[in-house]
């Protein structure tokens, strides 16, 4: 019961840091975390209708890809408490990932592409443990 607990309390936790970084209740929102042949991609949407989110979300995922473009990964070693399993290999081949926003209906989303085979693992590991510590529930 004590580890439920914990689980419980630690999710919690990685939803309020959510919500610090990215300005939207994480509760609310949706994360989509999709490994593609060649990269993949990151989708944030508001699950109802808030103008003022959406458009906080477009803004935080434009800085993503400019974060992420030069290596910096800040953001989510700050949501997750920690290095975020990929994002090393990701800074080091950063020359070879573009990173890429678009506006969705919701939110919007960041398309990471590389013909990089190291990036590409790095990439995909990056997405798995990502969905797995936001509990996304898919398996891509």
């Amino acid at each position: 019961m004590a580890q439920n607990a914990d689980c419980a309390e630690a999710f919690a936790a990685l939803q309020q840091r959510g919500e610090t970084a990215m300005g939207v209740d994480q509760y609310t929102s949706t994360h989509v975390f999709e490994a593609l042949p060649d990269g993949g991609r990151i989708e944030l949407q508001r699950d109802v209708e808030d103008p003022d989110g959406i458009e906080v979300i477009r803004s935080h995922l434009q800085g993503i890809a400019d974060a992420f473009g030069k290596g910096d990964f800040s953001t989510p070693g700050f949501v997750h408490d920690g290095e975020v399993p990929g994002t090393k290999v990701m800074a080091e081949r950063r020359a070879h990932i573009t990173y890429t926003f678009g506006a969705l209906p919701r939110g919007g989303e960041v398309r990471i592409v590389t013909t990089d085979p190291a990036a590409i693992a790095a990439i995909h590991t990056f997405l798995a443990f990502q969905r797995g510590d936001h509990r996304t529930g898919d398996h891509r």
